[in-house]
């Protein structure tokens, strides 16, 4: 089959540019397709082990599948993938899986495998066109589709999976999946870097290997998480300055570069240093996707959230985070909503049922509407990654809020950063305690932070954003928090021991537990001794 030429892309992306802002001025358009992607998923899973054992028929309410189908975490789905991994048939959804996904393993510092269905896969490549559509919505234009396209993935390497049956099945990122199964003309005329380059799984080399390809490519858009971004911008304008220019910002070296798709992580403490290095006039596009697949992307600025994908082939349910208890799921069902249930203000765990066969799957994301006729939403962190062990209730999106208003009004660019509690008890053997900040910032900060400065600052913010945390201060059962301003490198190297490095690996931003503390403790223990001053500062605040 003929790939279509690039003019003609540019031009259908420009018809289906007004047709996208047709659909996203319907103010309830989200509710009738949630109802059209019920009804499908429930005849593809009628068909199913899984589906039947929970009592799933075509045609059956909502109502009905919200008493017969249970909420579900993913060690419960885990049998039966397993199953699925070994070759066996029509267990979560229909045919033979050919693709699974490994997670980030964020939560549980293991990567998870999650199966990717063709099903799924016609979800990525429908939501991931339609992303974009919602950017050129914005824009008023479809000018990104002259340029190509780079994507800072996870490896495209895929890993055979052993005793997959008669059909062979395939483990590996998701974003690398997604890379490989792209349609020829968005591989022809888009898809930077090259398949050899994609492959990479050593993230330095990969870097290095990805500004030399395309330094001469019309790039128009990239796309990644930010601080791997932060990374990648960094290696081409190093690579670029090793010529006779010496350019300042992406822009200067892709003239044609506007837009940077982000996602993954808040670009909050990112943001500033991550716009320096695009250079003027380079628009920023966030998406919100998971594994589990795409949930919501910008529609507008912003400040209003992301808009629901409610017609991307997910249906989405939600149970209010004051509800949640993962020990006590299977009496929850009754606190869930739909869509048409959801308010603005609450904090909602967010359920996926998705074409790979996961049936009101609890993600642990916790999600809060901004706004419900259209649906949109902001995501404020994971429900086992939080701060609580004070009864403070502090969640990820108010600590990176916290620093990222501080280093904004400071002029620090952060590297990386980790939050947990650290336990003492009074001599009445009350439980006390108080924060711990671990902290990289990017070497070269003009003004010398101190931890001191750094805790009073982070300690008002949080006061002002969060009342349980405030209550908690102004009683004294939470003590000011303690900074601990680490040598550079030090999250690297926290990150390459778990083989996280590159890809689409993120830093838990807060734990309740201090796994990620004591281990960070050991790393900075051990550090050589330097001259810099900004290092001496850092070895005084960790020891």
């Amino acid at each position: 089959m003929p790939t279509l030429p690039k003019s003609l892309i540019v031009f259908g992306a420009s018809l289906m540019t007004a047709g996208t802002e047709f659909q996203l001025r319907q103010r309830h358009g989200a509710l009738a397709a949630q109802a059209r992607v019920f009804r499908h998923l429930v005849r593809q899973l009628a068909r199913t082990e899984q589906g039947r054992a929970d009592g799933i028929e075509a045609g059956m309410s909502y109502a009905q599948f919200a008493i017969r189908v249970p909420l579900r975490t993913y060690e419960q789905f885990l049998p039966q993938i397993e199953r699925m991994k070994r070759g066996e048939t029509d267990v979560l959804w229909p045919g033979h899986c050919p693709f699974y996904a490994l997670t980030s393993g964020t939560t549980n510092d293991e990567a998870r495998p999650l199966p990717v269905t063709e099903g799924m896969l016609r979800h990525i490549r429908q939501a991931g066109w339609a992303s974009l559509l919602y950017y050129t919505f914005r824009m008023g234009h479809a000018g990104v589709f002259r340029g190509r396209h780079l994507f800072l993935s996870g490896s495209t390497k895929l890993t055979p999976l052993p005793a997959a049956g008669t059909v062979p099945a395939f483990a590996g990122d998701i974003t690398g999946i997604a890379s490989l199964n792209l349609p020829r003309w968005a591989e022809k005329h888009y898809l930077e870097p090259s398949l050899a380059v994609a492959q990479m799984t050593d993230w330095g080399a990969k870097l290095d290997a990805i500004a030399t390809q395309t330094l001469g490519r019309d790039i128009t858009m990239l796309a990644g998480t930010p601080n791997w971004l932060s990374g990648l911008a960094e290696a081409v304008l190093n690579r670029a300055r090793k010529g006779k220019n010496r350019p300042t910002s992406l822009r200067a070296v892709w003239p044609n570069l506007e837009c940077v798709v982000h996602g993954g992580i808040p670009l909050g403490p990112f943001a500033e240093e991550l716009r320096l290095a695009c250079g003027p006039g380079v628009t920023f596009h966030e998406v919100y996707a998971a594994s589990e697949g795409f949930i919501a992307t910008q529609d507008r600025s912003a400040s209003h959230g992301l808009r629901l994908m409610a017609d991307m082939g997910l249906f989405f349910e939600f149970l209010p985070l004051a509800d949640y208890d993962e020990k006590r799921l299977a009496s929850l069902a009754p606190k869930v909503v739909a869509l048409e249930g959801v308010q603005t203000g609450i904090d909602y765990v967010l359920l996926l049922t998705t074409p790979a066969g996961l049936t009101r799957y609890v993600l642990g994301d916790v999600v809060r509407f901004t706004s419900v006729l259209p649906p949109r939403l902001i995501y404020v962190g994971r429900t086992r990654l939080q701060l609580n062990a004070f009864d403070e209730h502090v969640i990820e999106k108010e600590i990176t809020d916290a620093l990222t208003v501080v280093c904004q009004e400071q002029n620090w660019n952060v590297v990386n950063f980790h939050v947990a509690p650290h336990f003492m008890k009074s001599i009445t053997g009350q439980l006390r305690g108080r924060h711990e900040w671990w902290i990289e910032l990017r070497s070269g900060t003009a003004v010398t932070p101190t931890g001191p400065l750094l805790e009073n600052q982070l300690d008002a913010k949080l006061q002002l954003l969060n009342p349980f945390y405030a209550a908690k201060r102004k009683s004294e059962h939470l003590l000011p928090p303690s900074v601990r301003l680490v040598m550079p490198g030090t999250f690297e190297d926290w990150m390459r021991r778990r083989g996280k490095w590159g890809g689409h690996s993120k830093m838990p931003r807060c734990r309740s537990d201090r796994l990620v503390a004591d281990e960070l403790t050991q790393l900075t223990r051990f550090r050589p001794e330097t001259a810099s001053p900004w290092e001496t500062v850092s070895r005084r605040s960790v020891s």
